[in-house]
């Protein structure tokens, strides 16, 4: 499979994602965001790090940056769309996502390794994972609290469109087990065609039990499946 890297300046996980990928056998493509085509992708990438220095607001700026136009309209015809912490918000950014991610509820940047459960184990992102499997992924953010209005948290719930949720060791949601304050719990979400995910976990950590575990390989093995 054939994957696209998108850089922004202020980009700081894009070689840890090139590196995830790679090892998972994607022929992969980093793309710098005033470039004004793709290459020929099954899988684009939006990478955490902080854009453009989170000025404004995060992702705000590189939401409207020239690259972006070619995201949307290969998001459209159906390519795959992983969006990772900034590329979630950046997802929101340009409307291909809905909702917001605010401050952290208790207003501190957070660098830990958190548990999150697989909510839909039916996507393209996601059918290695079993249903409801609880994972151990490290979460690095400041704005990673996903918030949005009461008729698309409905819509979410309905048609089975979260991805993920933060819980605890044992696969229990609660508020003790949030760390952000995201409404619902939600560390990660689908557009209604399910083939664009974000989610402010970073599974690109997590695949190498030298440094951390292996709980991100299913996904990026899902997408090669």
């Amino acid at each position: 499979m054939n994957s696209s890297v998108i850089v922004f300046p202020g980009s700081n996980c894009d070689r840890d994602i090139a590196i995830a990928l790679e090892k998972m056998q994607f022929k992969n493509k980093m793309v710098w965001h005033k470039e004004s085509k793709l290459p020929k992708s099954d899988l684009i990438v939006i990478p955490g790090g902080f854009s453009y220095g989170d000025y404004l607001r995060s992702g705000a700026i590189a939401g409207k940056s020239l690259i972006i136009n070619e995201v949307i309209k290969a998001a459209k015809s159906g390519c795959l769309i992983l969006g990772i912490c900034n590329g979630f918000q950046i997802l929101t950014e340009t409307g291909l996502l809905k909702g917001t991610l605010l401050r952290n509820r208790n207003l501190k940047f957070i660098n830990s390794d958190v548990n999150i459960k697989v909510i839909n184990n039916s996507t393209k992102f996601t059918s290695k994972y079993k249903s409801n499997q609880v994972l151990k992924i490290n979460i690095a953010h400041n704005e990673g609290n996903y918030f949005t209005d009461k008729d698309h948290l409905n819509k979410l719930k309905n048609e089975n469109l979260i991805a993920f949720q933060y819980c605890d060791i044992n696969g229990n949601i609660s508020d003790q087990s949030n760390p952000n304050g995201a409404i619902e719990n939600i560390a990660g979400i689908y557009n209604s065609k399910k083939n664009i995910l974000g989610m402010m976990p970073h599974p690109e950590r997590m695949v190498d039990n030298l440094i951390s575990n292996t709980d991100g390989i299913n996904l990026f093995a899902s997408i090669m499946n």
